[in-house]
């Protein structure tokens, strides 16, 4: 038996609750470990802010969005003497491994802290599907289906005004979602970070659309997509605790740019933190699920350092250093199959 703590960092996703409750589930009624959740992520490590879980108070959360425990964006090596007052806070709660749920930056703090001697096992969490080691991350295909059902609605409306609908979904680095969402949506054009797009060929595509009949399209566009003149769009300068700037307003960019050239009218959904919002699909609630019996199991076998991770249909362990060593990028095959419907 021993003192388990958990923390959910970084943004909200949902499947996060399916993980905590499959931790507490396992780690209580099959190996009688007692589960410690750390509030809002490592801030709440950092303050030895502490909630008790128990089957009980986690039953019924399976299907919930978001996350109990909260999250932030918390960085304990940018605090003074942040990585001291996080060993101290878990001797003060005499935990014996710490389970970190989270995505790159979550799971960066949680391999440097490896190296200062703290148990951890770490589980993959991001809505950009944009972290190495696992094919897939839990709350991307939830925010697949729901960008996917959002264009699906914009189709109607484009179709009966004759529009361009810009649609603008997350991803920062990765075009994971707008690439699956565009091509189930059936998008006649998908931006994405990895490929700074040509405006004026954007255009062309839709201009050859109309000429052929058409008479709307459809647009997805990534928020971290560039033209090829210009650089990240950004909201403000400001920077959260791991240095990175809140994006924003590519999607309207690309509303007055095509409008003035193509002379066609042209709309803007950008479907922002509704993509993170909400009950989890049933494929991530079940990932969520694996993934924290996966990680209780790690606990239990004394297998620090890893990341439980998604290879094909296996749930595996992955050395953290491995999962958070660069981004996983969207595929060239993946995205020339969305390309074949574009213009």
């Amino acid at each position: 038996m021993g003192r388990i703590g958990i923390l959910t960092g970084g943004g909200d996703c949902p499947g996060l609750n399916a993980v905590i409750r499959a931790v507490v589930r396992k780690g209580v009624n099959r190996y009688g470990h007692a589960i410690v959740g750390y509030r809002d992520g490592w801030k709440g490590v950092l303050e030895g802010r502490t909630l008790h879980l128990t089957p009980d108070n986690t039953s019924g959360i399976l299907h919930r969005g978001g996350t109990i425990l909260g999250s932030s964006r918390t960085n304990p090596f940018k605090v003074e003497g942040g990585v001291e007052q996080v060993k101290h806070s878990l001797l003060s709660e005499n935990i014996d491994s710490l389970i970190t749920v989270g995505g790159e930056d979550t799971l960066g703090v949680a391999d440097k802290l490896t190296s200062e001697g703290v148990n951890v096992v770490g589980v993959p969490k991001t809505i950009d599907n944009d972290l190495s080691g696992t094919d897939f991350t839990f709350g991307f295909q939830t925010a697949v289906q729901i960008c996917t059902d959002a264009i699906d609605r914009l189709h109607t409306t484009a179709e009966s005004h004759n529009r361009v609908m810009v649609v603008e979904v997350m991803g920062r680095h990765a075009g994971w979602i707008a690439t699956y969402s565009g091509l189930a949506g059936g998008a006649d054009e998908i931006l994405v970070p990895e490929r700074p797009f040509d405006i004026e060929e954007v255009c062309a595509h839709i201009r050859h659309r109309h000429h052929r009949g058409r008479t709307f399209s459809i647009v997805v566009v990534a928020e971290g997509a560039t033209p090829r003149e210009g650089g990240e769009t950004l909201r403000n300068q400001d920077k959260d605790a791991f240095g990175h700037v809140r994006l924003g307003g590519i999607g309207v960019w690309l509303e007055g740019e095509i409008e003035a050239r193509t002379g066609f009218e042209t709309r803007v959904t950008i479907l922002g933190h509704i993509q993170r919002g909400g009950t989890p699909t049933a494929y991530d609630r079940v990932l969520a699920t694996r993934f924290g019996i996966a990680a209780i199991d790690a606990v239990e076998a004394g297998d620090y350092g890893v990341m439980v991770a998604l290879r094909g249909t296996d749930i595996v362990r992955v050395p953290l250093s491995e999962a958070v060593g660069e981004l996983k990028t969207l595929t060239q095959d993946l995205y020339d199959s969305a390309g074949v419907f574009f213009g």
